[in-house]
């Protein structure tokens, strides 16, 4: 074993570039390989090393265009939610609108009122409407009512005043009873119109005015 430790380490032993050609042939094997090894080292890091890095970009950006992707997914679910939402409030709105007259029929409304009554079998001692109290977007009108009559016609009336098609309220309500067994009703009927574009657009100008004075 030794004997073959010297002859191996004989064969490298004045060993010149100049004279590769006639090399023994474990020291051109090794020559080869570390040629090879360099050639491998070089090639990483010349081509494979920026193979490498480009597709630990194109990883990358794969990545973000996934995270893109799902939330760009989350915001057009959003949006159709959102579009769905809209669409029911739209609904709602015209639904209210359909309830709240306009101007020129509240006229035709506070005639609703009294007939309610009258059909019952009443006898108004007061319909008095009261000062129109405009809002940002519709306006409230307060009707002092007083009502005589028999306990189940005054409850009949209630409740063909919640079923009219447009909104009525009743508040402030006051029964009491005559000396004849009659009663009386006192109440404030409250009723709601929208306001028309000139309205709306005065009552924007109020605002405003009021902002700027502040």
């Amino acid at each position: 074993m030794a004997t073959s430790s010297r002859d191996i380490a004989s064969q490298f032993k004045g060993l010149t570039l100049e004279n590769v050609g006639v090399w023994p042939m474990l020291p051109r094997v090794t020559l080869w390989l570390f040629i090879i090894a360099a050639c491998a080292a070089i090639g990483w890091f010349a081509v494979w090393k920026g193979q490498v890095e480009e597709l630990d970009a194109l990883r990358q950006e794969e990545a973000n265009l996934k995270t893109q992707y799902q939330q760009k997914l989350q915001q057009a679910i959003n949006l159709d939610e959102l579009r769905r939402q809209k669409e029911q409030v739209s609904q709602y709105v015209l639904t209210l609108e359909k309830q709240l007259p306009s101007k020129a029929e509240m006229d035709a409304l506070l005639s609703d009122i009294n007939q309610a009554g009258v059909g019952r079998g009443l006898q108004f001692e007061l319909f008095r409407p009261g000062t129109i109290n405009v809002k940002d977007y519709y306006a409230e009108l307060p009707i002092a009512v007083k009502i005589s009559g028999r306990y189940h016609d005054l409850g009949a009336f209630t409740g063909d005043i919640a079923n009219l098609p447009r909104i009525v309220t009743l508040n402030n309500l006051s029964l009491v009873t005559g000396k004849d067994g009659a009663l009386t009703l006192d109440a404030t009927a409250k009723t709601f119109r929208y306001l028309d574009e000139e309205e709306i657009a005065a009552q924007r100008r109020a605002q405003q005015a009021a902002k700027a004075k502040k």
